[in-house]
């Protein structure tokens, strides 16, 4: 019963972790137009934006009828009070808990068009892992739909609100979304200016099916950074890693997810074992949907990183 738990564990580990590289692999590459053109009524009318494919998306009315097909795309509804409108989501959007009551159309990237039917949105609004060839299918439905995705950054992810405020017929409450982030943002900024920088490690894979981390080119890089670290595997471009370098280089502190037993197969896993941090405690655990999914918690994500990196500047 351990070993079928431990291989069932194993290949969720590997599911999230090829889905996770897909999406900020598919937000680098797959960007057109500055996605910058757009108005809305105040009475709901007449709503138009330019989406991530330099698609013109018209609504004659604010929708009632919504389908997310992406994660932060849902989390991004809910934050602005608007999951009424959910008639449908993915299997990957699992939060918030209520998120579980609305029906689900499949997964990401390939979603159940003919559920999508079924269900009659007003738009369907999507993110990263969204091919053209599924576009076409759902407009030969006579289905609208809204592709949102942008650079891996803050700014990338307030854009995307706003214009799920856009769609949504709600503006100031997309905007308010993104005046919080921003004082988290700038909160965490000054704490940890002119601290010290340890050297973290961020753990998205190991073991057999390899070992894999956030390279100098990624977003979560990045955020290691913002969050007074210096990213270990700054060495690299991508995701893929080795264990010697990993030893030789002895990381201050190791990050890793909070699920799938992540922390436990870690401290008993060869190589990892015998790393300083392990050894002194010092590997934490995060929820890493806040630092992977292009939503309102990214912000959250940060301050958390922040304190694991930095505790005693938040005390």
């Amino acid at each position: 019963m351990k070993n079928k738990r431990s291989l069932y564990l194993k290949r969720k580990v590997l599911t999230v972790l090829m889905a996770t590289m897909l999406i900020f692999t598919f937000s680098a590459c797959n960007k057109s137009g500055d996605g910058n053109e757009s108005k809305g009524n105040a009475d709901g009318h007449s709503i138009t934006l330019k989406d991530s494919y330099d698609r013109e998306v018209t609504l004659d009315r604010e929708p009632e009828r919504v389908i997310s097909i992406a994660p932060n795309i849902t989390e991004i509804i809910f934050a602005m009070g608007k999951q009424d409108k959910l008639v449908g989501r993915t299997e990957f959007c699992d939060y918030p808990e209520e998120v579980k009551n609305i029906e689900s159309i499949g997964n990401i990237d390939h979603p159940n068009v003919e559920k999508i039917v079924e269900l009659q949105p007003d738009i369907v609004i999507t993110s990263t892992i969204f091919t053209k060839e599924m576009l076409q299918k759902l407009e030969e439905a006579n289905v609208k739909v809204a592709i949102l995705h942008a650079e891996d950054s803050f700014e990338g992810v307030y854009d995307i609100i706003e214009k799920t405020g856009i769609l949504l017929n709600d503006r100031d409450k997309a905007n308010s979304i993104v005046a919080e982030m921003k004082e988290k943002v700038e909160l965490v900024k000054n704490k940890v200016d002119g601290l010290k920088k340890p050297s973290v490690y961020y753990v998205m894979g190991y073991g057999e099916y390899g070992d894999y981390t956030a390279g100098r080119d990624t977003f979560i890089s990045r955020m290691i950074e913002m969050a007074g670290g210096k990213n270990v595997a700054d060495d690299i471009e991508g995701w893929k890693y080795n264990i010697e370098s990993l030893l030789e280089k002895d990381p201050d502190i190791l990050i890793c997810s909070k699920y799938y037993d992540s922390k436990a197969g870690i401290e008993n896993a060869d190589g990892y074992k015998e790393l300083s941090a392990v050894r002194g405690q010092k590997l934490f655990e995060i929820d890493n949907n806040m630092l992977e999914r292009q939503g309102p918690r990214l912000a959250d994500g940060l301050v958390e990183m922040a304190k694991i990196i930095h505790p005693k500047a938040f005390e």
